[in-house]
């Protein structure tokens, strides 16, 4: 009979566990034949949860939410400036999202503003809760896709799952709000500090990573709140978030690039060209955000360690599929 060798002998439960990540306590301590696993449960999951589809649907109550939500900015940027300068203050979208669109949402933009009067007064209140309330569908439509790939179903009540959309629509409106107020004053600061043209160079940089900063936080907010599950500690929200962020960037770079160099969707689409290109943008930008988040949940399902906040529990009392379950080996 051979002799037994190293090669020949069989792994213990052990080892297998620590080439796979099974007693992962973080995603970067997943070793590679782990990260090889959840990157193969990704890919079949694109397709067998159908997320271009179920990414076509958010997408559509998206679009609907969009102009009550601008209503809702225009509302709430008009109590910290002048709500006729909101339009000018985001044109440099352009540089970033496709053209046509970021001209429609100014010129809509625009037309809210022409029309607003944002004084603390009862009929501002209800209009801006009226705003918030319609706008609210485009969040739930986004916290069912987070149900999607973290493979959970709702089980937070109407009234619930309403007011975490409501406030999660007032938090954002209330943070772009800040930010374009901050991008106005900034080059005034700037101004005492440095010449005025070296001035408007630094804020035309940093305004770039303040916008990836803003995409990266909300990003990480969606996924850790938007699912019907215990919440996440946040070192299992990175990777994805962090990946969903990048590849949105490049992704409304290269889109924008082949809207202004390649495609003309006036030509096929009459006037409905800009609206059918914002759509599609709008479309791509929640297949990212959906696979950013499956990638979050197939890390936590490499592990068998509790990935939820709180104190440790034993699987099957977590409160969370992806924590509650241990993902197969490819």
């Amino acid at each position: 009979m051979p002799p037994v060798t190293p090669s020949s002998t069989p792994l213990t439960a052990s080892q297998v566990r620590d080439e796979r990540g099974r007693d992962a306590c973080s995603p970067s301590d997943i070793p590679v034949r782990g990260l090889w696993d959840v990157s193969l449960r990704v890919l079949s999951r694109l397709t067998s949860d159908r997320v271009t589809l179920a990414a076509a649907g958010v997408s559509f109550y998206v679009m609907l939410s969009l102009f009550p939500g601008l209503a809702a900015l225009v509302s709430l940027y008009g109590l910290i400036a002048d709500p006729t300068t909101i339009a000018g203050r985001l044109d440099f979208l352009s540089e970033l999202l496709p053209a046509d669109g970021v001209t429609m949402i100014l010129g809509q933009l625009q037309a809210l503003a022409d029309e607003n009067n944002s004084t603390l007064s009862t009929g501002f209140l209800v209009g801006l809760g009226v705003s918030l309330f319609s706008a609210r569908n485009g969040m739930l439509a986004l916290f069912e896709a987070m149900n999607i790939a973290y493979e959970e179903q709702e089980k937070r009540g109407f009234v619930h799952t309403t007011l975490l959309a409501v406030a999660f629509t007032l938090g954002a409106m209330a943070v772009l709000a800040v930010v374009v107020t901050a991008l106005a004053i900034l080059p005034l600061i700037m101004s005492v500090v440095f010449i005025s043209a070296r001035a408007e160079m630094i804020v035309g940089f940093i305004r770039w990573p303040i916008l990836i900063g803003v995409i990266w936080l909300g990003s990480a907010m969606i996924y850790r709140y938007g699912p019907s599950r215990e919440n996440a500690q946040l070192r299992w929200l990175t990777w994805g978030t962090l990946l969903s962020s990048l590849v949105w960037m490049i992704m409304s770079l290269g889109f924008s690039f082949y809207l202004e160099n390649f495609a003309d969707y006036n030509a096929t689409y009459g006037a409905l060209g800009t609206f059918i290109a914002f759509m599609f943008w709008t479309w791509l930008s929640v297949v990212i955000l959906i696979v950013g988040a499956m990638l979050n949940a197939e890390l936590e399902h490499q592990t068998a360690v509790d990935t939820t906040t709180g104190p440790a529990e034993p699987m099957g009392r977590r409160g969370a599929h992806m924590a509650d379950t241990i993902g197969e080996s490819q």
